[in-house]
């Protein structure tokens, strides 16, 4: 499964690349291969300052080894043996009417110390964090989702919509990060899904990202905006690094494994404010967003 999988983030990687970078016309995505001292390594790429896209990631990894002190804590486990292998992407749009896209696949296996496999799951999904709302781009997301899911179940959407809206939360700012989209983890064997059944599910959800995303990127790409809404996207954008670094357990799962500094806070925007106690004008499309990110919506009802 660990090499069916990394086959499939490898190809998917130069997918979502290209297409990226056909939509932007002029920025090419930078490639940094690295390895991991204790086992395994990474090919990163990264864009930035194009015509669209004003920075952004497309990450794979396959690492191994040993599993560090800290997370055998985490997952209540002793001395055990690791692989973990997923794509990650963060793509920041100049425009402030385009928003953030965040999509993670990964696998994850867990050995004993004589080889064998003793636990092993599948995880992801895929959210979208805008500046200003439309609600057209907001349904488009979701359906695409949604059509994903019913393919395999349709129980998936709506359980997997809810366990977004619970993850991306900015907690001490008691408000989400965006407006969601799906959100899984722990995907293990049971009487009714198989490895390869999660396989088909998680990769149909990576292939259907494309048709998310670069349709609303489409209709809002040329909007006109002011320095105003400039301000407004990187105050919010601030909101998205402090969850980032708050709340996120991939990030925290890559510091404690000594994972690479650059590809893990690749996720970060280049330009971000903190303004205090920072609040939009009543009746604006600015209210009109952080309204929403206060109660999450069932875009496809």
């Amino acid at each position: 499964m660990k090499e069916q999988f990394y086959k499939y983030i490898q190809i998917l990687q130069d997918q979502i690349c290209k297409g990226l970078e056909d939509l932007d016309g002029k920025a090419k995505f930078r490639q940094d291969l690295w390895e991991r001292p204790e086992g395994g390594g990474g090919r990163t790429r990264v864009i930035e300052n194009g015509n669209v896209f004003e920075k952004g990631g497309v990450n794979i990894s396959a690492v191994h080894g040993a599993l560090p002190v800290a997370m055998q804590t985490y997952f209540g486990v002793g001395e055990v043996d690791f692989f973990a292998c997923g794509l990650s992407l963060v793509i920041h749009p100049k425009n402030p009417m385009v928003p953030t896209v965040h999509a993670n696949w990964r696998y994850f296996e867990m050995y004993d110390k004589e080889g064998n496999t003793i636990n092993q799951w599948f995880g992801g999904g895929q959210d979208l964090t805008p500046y200003y709302l439309f609600e057209e781009d907001a349904k488009h997301f979701h359906q695409t989702c949604k059509t994903a899911c019913d393919k395999h179940n349709p129980e998936f959407y709506p359980k997997f919509k809810k366990q977004c809206d619970e993850y991306f939360w900015n907690a001490h700012r008691d408000e989400a990060r965006g407006i969601g989209g799906l959100f899984f983890d722990h995907l293990k064997a049971t009487e009714n899904m198989s490895m390869e059944n999660w396989f088909n599910f998680v990769t149909e959800v990576g292939n259907s990202f494309l048709s998310a995303y670069l349709p609303i990127v489409e209709r809002r790409k040329d909007l006109a905006y002011t320095e105003a809404n400039r301000t407004w996207q990187e105050i919010r954008r601030g909101r998205y690094v402090e969850f980032n670094l708050v709340h996120d357990k991939g990030t925290l799962f890559g510091l404690k494994t000594n994972g690479r500094i650059e590809s893990i806070l690749m996720s970060l925007p280049p330009h971000v404010q903190w303004v205090y106690d920072h609040h939009p004008e009543a009746g604006s499309e600015e209210e009109k967003l952080i309204k929403v990110l206060a109660n999450p919506v069932d875009w496809i009802a």
